[in-house]
């Protein structure tokens, strides 16, 4: 029978105090009483693990944590840390290792509804635009760029068959996919089967609905049943999933064709995959933003009817506001995850990625309810009227953005915008707060769902390597502070709680897409956002999402290219609809959605 830890505390040492003083030449032969009946365990009484250590090295690990030990505490520390500290990590150490399946979820979660909060909708309703379709126009690539809500009336009405429709995608898809690096699986036997059983349907007058028939593309972080899902990471290139992920099995559900699994950067970070960086319809010199980055290029493009993203950090936000379309990141709990890859069990979101406003309530129709896939999913109600009025919807913003980067004129005259259309601009502030610190959490959840990968090597096969990509930042992912992690969390609730005030002076929020206080918090709060082409402006050189490289720099343009740019929406927890009338408003006054990037 094995020993019990006093057992062999008192077999090898004279407790923790006595292995601080005496170290390693403790007299074995002497072996204290038994302890009595009814003793219960201690800490620091574990056989001994790992390697040795010593007080340099708690010196040296003090510059990583930034804290300071008296030498009387670093003594300590070191003698004790292999009883202590080091058997805590016999879970992936061993001699007894417990694997993790990645569809493990941290028991803890986060709940974006603080208690006693007032949840909104109260009722279920949806109420579509009422213009019938307009004619079928000549020309494939007008159907191609038509917005969801057209196309899925000419379907409705038999105007064009889905099978025709799909094949106008899949060849637009085959013959862009070059100049955009955005597909990384096509699936043309899939969608050529399900386009026609969509007609066949709708023929014997079985509408499903909006998305009968409609061809879309997925982020390929959305497993496909017998189809590959790569993740866009070089390790992951082969692996083909038995099931679909939840969100694709209800747009199956509701008669939608999958044309394509669409490029993510790698593991979802930015916009390079294994096959390469996808690039800007508007801009091809530069990257379309990422990670949900073949999403936002093959809707920009008018390669897709819609596409289905994802965000944990600006992911849906960033491709739509560089390449001109609308990104919805839903609230966090509305939208199941379940069968999507995860990065951060506590932030990541699935929405969808679309050329219009109505477009995109269309498909969070779809894909939103809970799924015991996903044990943060929760029900939701989705009021949504295409018809209602905004005036008096109070909008609020922060003065002090608006007048500097990332804000530019077109922002500025977007708040303009919001007073022509009956809303009314409401002054807010928030502390100034160092919100990058939630960062903590981003960064430990995601070297934990990529533990493996990162302890067995497998992250050196990423194709970029350079210090702000995952492969560097999960290594050092491994030297945070568990107490920083929990403080971390606390301070979390601590943001909630100012956002629920803003809240209450507030409808919603109109801020610069960019500003990256707000992503971060939103994105952490479980906000939902949603980011619209508001105009255009001027760009000199080529952006990127990567920290500078003055090896890489990147293409100038002289004179400047024009290019599309959006702002952003964040509405009140699961009040998506508002959120949405809103940007329905203002995208009618804005009067630039319709204009499409040149060469597709």
């Amino acid at each position: 029978m094995s020993k019990t830890r006093r057992e062999f505390l008192s077999e090898t040492s004279l407790g923790l105090l006595g292995v601080a003083a005496l170290g390693q030449g403790q007299d074995q032969a002497q072996k204290p009483a038994e302890p009595p009946p009814g003793t219960p365990p201690a800490f620091g009484t574990a056989p001994a693990a790992g390697p040795e250590v010593s007080t340099a090295t708690f010196a040296e690990a003090e510059k990583l944590m930034q804290v300071e030990l008296t030498a009387a505490d670093l003594a300590i520390a070191a003698g004790s840390w292999r009883s202590n500290m080091a058997p805590l990590y016999e879970r992936r150490t061993g001699p007894h290792k417990v694997g993790l399946e990645p569809t493990v979820a941290p028991w803890s979660r986060w709940d974006p509804v603080l208690p006693g909060q007032k949840v909104r909708p109260e009722r279920d309703r949806f109420v579509r635009s009422k213009v019938d379709a307009e004619a079928l126009p000549a020309r494939d690539e007008d159907i191609a760029f038509a917005p969801l809500t057209q196309l899925s009336r000419w379907i409705e009405q038999r105007k064009i068959s889905s099978e025709r429709l799909t094949h106008l995608y899949l060849g637009r898809l085959e013959r862009f996919n070059p100049k955009l690096r955005c597909v990384i699986t096509f699936t043309r036997e899939l969608a050529l089967a399900q386009a026609k059983k969509a007609d066949e349907e709708i023929a014997a007058g079985k509408y499903r609905g909006p998305l009968h028939g409609i061809p879309w593309g997925g982020k390929d972080l959305l497993d496909t049943a017998g189809i590959a899902t790569t993740y866009g990471a070089e390790p992951f290139r082969d692996r083909v999933p038995t099931k679909d992920a939840t969100v694709v099995k209800r747009l199956h559900e509701a008669g939608a064709v999958l044309v394509a699994k669409l490029s993510l950067g790698s593991l979802a970070l930015n916009d390079i995959w294994f096959g390469g960086q996808t690039m800007n319809p508007w801009l091809l010199e530069e990257g379309s933003s990422g990670s949900s980055a073949g999403p936002g290029a093959a809707t920009s493009a008018g390669l897709v009817a819609f596409a289905i993203g994802s965000e944990t950090g600006g992911s849906i936000v960033g491709p739509s506001m560089r390449c001109g379309i609308t990104g919805l990141r839903p609230t966090y709990g509305r939208v199941p995850r379940a069968g999507a890859m995860t990065l951060c069990w506590s932030l990541d979101k699935l929405g969808p990625m679309t050329r219009s406003v109505e477009d995109a309530l269309l498909v969070l129709q779809a894909i939103s309810g809970p799924d015991s896939g996903d044990i943060s999913s929760v029900p939701s109600r989705l009021d949504f009227d295409a018809g209602a009025s905004v005036r008096g919807l109070r909008v609020g913003y922060f003065p002090k953005w608006m007048k500097e980067d990332p804000a530019t004129d077109v922002d500025r005259a977007a708040l303009e915008t919001v007073k022509k259309v009956g809303m009314i601009p409401v002054e807010v502030a928030i502390p100034e707060w160092p919100y990058d610190s939630l960062n903590v959490i981003l960064f430990a959840e995601g070297a934990a769902a990529f533990e493996e990968l990162t302890l067995s090597g497998e992250l050196s096969q990423l194709k970029v390597q350079t210090p702000d990509a995952w492969p560097n930042i999960f290594r050092q992912s491994r030297f945070l502070s568990a107490v920083d992690f929990v403080q971390a969390d606390r301070f979390r609730r601590k943001v909630a709680v100012e956002m629920a005030r803003v809240f209450s002076e507030v409808d919603l929020l109109l801020v610069p897409s960019l500003r990256d206080e707000m992503l971060t918090i939103t994105n952490f709060t479980g906000h939902p956002s949603l980011t619209l082409r508001a105009g255009f402006v001027e760009v000199s050189e080529a952006r990127t999402d990567w920290a500078p490289d003055p090896s890489r720099p990147l293409p100038k343009f002289s004179p400047p290219r024009r290019v599309p740019h959006g702002v952003t929406l964040i509405g009140r927890l699961f009040d998506e609809g508002t959120m949405a009338s809103a940007g329905l408003a203002l995208e009618r006054a804005f009067g630039v959605v319709g204009e499409r990037p040149a060469g597709f």
